[in-house]
């Protein structure tokens, strides 16, 4: 495990009101096993990169989470990737955990589960993780990780406006099975919880039936905005 170490890529865009809670969050990861912790902006009009700028590298990007992830993986320096949305939250163990997996595999994620309390929410994400499990498709809340070589060789993330979390991992199955580690993040259940749990659920099954079926990424951006 001392051969390997981990670059923590975080887009955002607009998080200021959240800003002192991520700092905390990402604080805590700065251990001997993180290369860097690269926060990419999107052209953030709330003061975000100003005040995240205090603690951690912040590079701008045009918006759009694929350009922001790929602007952040051409400045890692770590041997693995990981791809943190702003409203997951990680621990030091996550970190061990993914590095761990470097002589057995070449990508993964993690168990998820949501923020809320309500029951609905323990289903949402069962279904989330044996999914991802079957299928060895990951969505951007797991917090896919990838060896940095293997990422760089594949061309990054498709510059596209949604669902460029599935499919780089369709693209990543082609390189090996990844590592379904049952240790969960925590990921906010804000739009489950601002647009209905059933709403949501139906939309998004929708969004991926959609993209299976050859929709662009661009119309199913403008229906999931």
């Amino acid at each position: 495990m001392n051969n390997f170490n981990l670059s923590i890529i975080v887009p955002v865009y607009n998080e200021a009101q959240h800003a002192e809670k991520l700092i905390r969050r990402l604080r805590l990861l700065s251990d001997g096993l993180v290369a860097d912790i690269i926060v990419v902006d999107g052209g953030s009009t709330d003061g975000t990169p100003e005040k995240l700028g205090k603690q951690f590298n912040v590079v701008k990007s045009e918006k759009g989470r694929a350009k922001q992830m790929n602007e952040g993986a051409k400045l890692a320096t770590g041997t693995w990737l990981m791809f943190v949305h702003a409203d997951t939250e990680i621990a030091p163990s996550h970190i061990e955990a993914a590095v761990s997996q470097g002589a057995m595999h070449k990508w993964g994620r993690f168990n998820v589960k949501l923020s809320g309390r309500r029951f609905s929410f323990r289903i949402i994400e069962t279904f989330i993780n044996v999914r991802s499990r079957l299928t060895g498709v990951a969505t951007g809340d797991q917090c896919i990780f990838v060896r940095k070589s293997v990422f760089d060789d594949m061309g990054g993330f498709s510059n596209i406006p949604l669902m460029e979390d599935v499919d780089l991992s369709k693209r990543l199955k082609a390189h090996g099975k990844p590592a379904c580690l049952k240790k969960v993040v925590t990921t906010s259940s804000r739009r489950w919880e601002e647009f209905g749990t059933v709403k949501t659920v139906l939309l998004m099954w929708k969004l991926r039936y959609l993209f299976w079926r050859g929709v662009s990424p661009e119309d199913l951006s403008r229906l999931y905005r």
